[in-house]
């Protein structure tokens, strides 16, 4: 592969890394405002059966881990974005390293925004056996993860 077409897939990697994050930050905070305007704050709704929507609010990371360490939080937060923007950095010719990358780049960035808004994060998914209540940029970042691993697993 010569060096401009190299530089070309690198660049349009970063393109689709940022657009689908972009994607994410979108569908998530709509979704979140959605829920925020439409449900209140203890009510349940069922919308399938063992799925129901709820407006809850979580101050740790991932099901409420850490709650009330918010600069412990953001600083795990931060590190583990620029960790994978390295990794990205480097290995960004991969294919579809790029969806991963933007998944958990969009899903980190739309809790991010909950956090700075109001110090905490809109959860509104839940699941029956007792399962904490979720969001969407949580399910990107879980998906994210589990992508990631395909594709550094997988053999070129």
């Amino acid at each position: 592969m010569s060096s401009a077409s190299f530089a070309g897939s690198r660049a349009r990697a970063w393109l689709w890394a940022l657009l689908s994050a972009a994607v994410v930050v979108l569908v998530d905070q709509l979704a979140k405002a959605a829920v925020r305007d439409s449900i209140v704050p203890g009510e349940t709704r069922s919308v399938l059966p063992g799925l129901r929507l709820v407006d809850s609010r979580n101050k740790g990371i991932a099901f409420g881990f850490l709650p009330g360490h918010h600069w412990l939080v953001t600083a795990l937060i931060v590190v583990a974005l620029v960790v994978l923007l390295v990794y990205f950095a480097r290995h960004s010719s991969r294919p579809l390293v790029w969806l991963p990358t933007g998944m958990l780049l969009g899903g980190a960035l739309g809790n991010i925004l909950d956090r700075a808004r109001s110090g905490s994060v809109t959860d509104f998914v839940k699941l029956p056996l007792g399962w904490p209540p979720f969001n969407l940029a949580d399910a990107s970042i879980t998906i994210g993860v589990l992508l990631l691993l395909v594709v550094v697993e997988r053999r070129e």
